[in-house]
């Protein structure tokens, strides 16, 4: 489905933003570790965390997960749990190339059966589930914070135990969130520098998932574009036990207020400041908020380093490198450095020629990133534009609440 976008002059709505999947698939991982007993209130309606509830509830002995790759890496440590059981766990040629060696390492150490049907550290997984141990785990913390999360939550039904963080951490506040839910649903945990130590046992608590603040991004991207819009994102809190909050402070940066009350947030930006001096940022602790930050500041022509982005090589498409082609499509010259760094300094080309035409590589949050774009490129398209659907089924219906015109266009 290609969908073309055209802007209006202001944005007028209030959007009631989906609940958290990272959230969801933690809380749904917990209560089943707990024998299904807690139950997880109000839990993300999408493709990730049906990913998730699928592979909970099958009986099948091979279960693939698509592209969700928190479901990939969650029911990998929950299967290793599942004594008698034995499963093929696999995911869509994406994930294939995913690695996961370090979660299966530390897996293993713990007493996990789990061996490698294709290349050596990526999935397909066969997984014979075992009776682990907990003690003392050391894991490699500078890939994913999910393989942190997921050797977290099974901690308690293992015999609790150490775990030790080494390399350098990256998306810290993903494990921070794994810790409070957690602790929501009874489990004693407390994370002090590079060690968490988790007692054994979870009380069984029930869970109510908040809002996603990931899907606010590109709201605050429109409240950028459209200065004087009113634009009210519903279930957010400011006490969010989510790193991508940060929004808030992001957002102000660039003079966008959020006004907070009981039911959530309103973005005030009747004192954005618009151009000035450059931005430097370091993303490693909220690397889902890079591309919707990077894309506007070039909209916003402000020039910008960003840090800590090494974790997007390897997210549901190569996020560095989709990013750099389709800011070309926009004429803006996107600067990979290395690939813990991007940059832009001003470089302009000229675009393509008409309405450009966003490839969206298969991943939600370059869609969402992208959509803003069409306020200074009318007519803008977006290619594949169902794969919101992985986190955010209603975001087109959002937009045409906002009152974008949104047309589908034949392939």
């Amino acid at each position: 489905m290609n969908l073309r976008l055209d802007p209006p002059e202001k944005a007028n709505a209030a959007i009631t933003l989906p609940a958290s999947k990272s959230i969801s698939n933690r809380a749904l991982i917990i209560a089943a570790l707990c024998g299904g007993g807690p139950q997880v209130l109000h839990p993300a309606l999408c493709d990730d965390t049906a990913a998730v509830v699928e592979a909970l509830s099958t009986t099948s002995d091979t279960i693939n997960v698509g592209p969700a790759g928190t479901a990939m890496r969650f029911l990998t440590a929950y299967f290793a749990t599942r004594q008698g059981r034995v499963v093929t766990l696999d995911g869509n040629d994406r994930m294939r190339q995913r690695p996961i060696g370090p979660l299966v390492e530390a897996l293993r150490s713990m007493g996990a059966d789990i061996t490698y049907l294709g290349e050596e550290g990526f999935p397909p997984l066969r997984i014979q589930g075992a009776a682990l141990h907990g003690g003392d785990v050391v894991m490699d913390g500078s890939v994913s914070s999910q393989f942190v999360s997921a050797v977290m939550m099974i901690m308690p039904v293992v015999g609790g135990g150490t775990l030790h963080l080494m390399g350098d951490i990256v998306s810290a506040p993903y494990f921070h969130m794994t810790a409070a839910v957690m602790r929501d649903m009874g489990a004693q945990v407390e994370v002090s520098g590079n060690d968490i130590v988790i007692e054994e046992g979870y009380e069984g608590n029930d869970c109510i998932v908040e809002a996603d603040w990931s899907s606010a991004a590109p709201w605050y991207a429109l409240a950028a574009l459209l200065p004087g819009s009113s634009l009210r994102l519903d279930g957010l809190s400011s006490h969010s036990i989510q790193g991508d909050a940060h929004l808030v402070e992001i957002a102000s940066q660039l003079g966008i207020a959020s006004r907070f009350d009981a039911r959530g947030v309103t973005l005030d930006s009747s004192h954005f400041i618009g151009c000035c001096c450059s931005c430097f940022a370091d993303m490693t602790a909220t690397p889902d908020l890079a591309m919707s930050w990077a894309l506007l500041l070039c909209l916003l022509e402000r020039s910008f380093r960003m840090t800590g982005v090494r974790t997007l090589r390897r997210k549901e498409s190569d996020r560095l490198e989709a990013l750099r082609q389709e800011l070309l499509k926009l004429g803006y010259v996107l600067k990979i450095e290395s690939d813990d760094a991007i940059s832009w300094y001003g470089e302009r080309v000229s675009g393509t020629i008409g309405p450009p035409v966003i490839d969206t590589h298969g991943d939600h949050r370059l869609a969402m990133a992208f959509a803003p774009a069409a306020v200074r490129f009318p007519g803008l398209v977006i290619g594949d534009a169902q794969v919101v659907d992985k986190s955010y089924p209603a975001f087109w219906r959002h937009m045409r609440q906002a009152g974008f015109m949104i047309s589908e266009l034949a392939q």
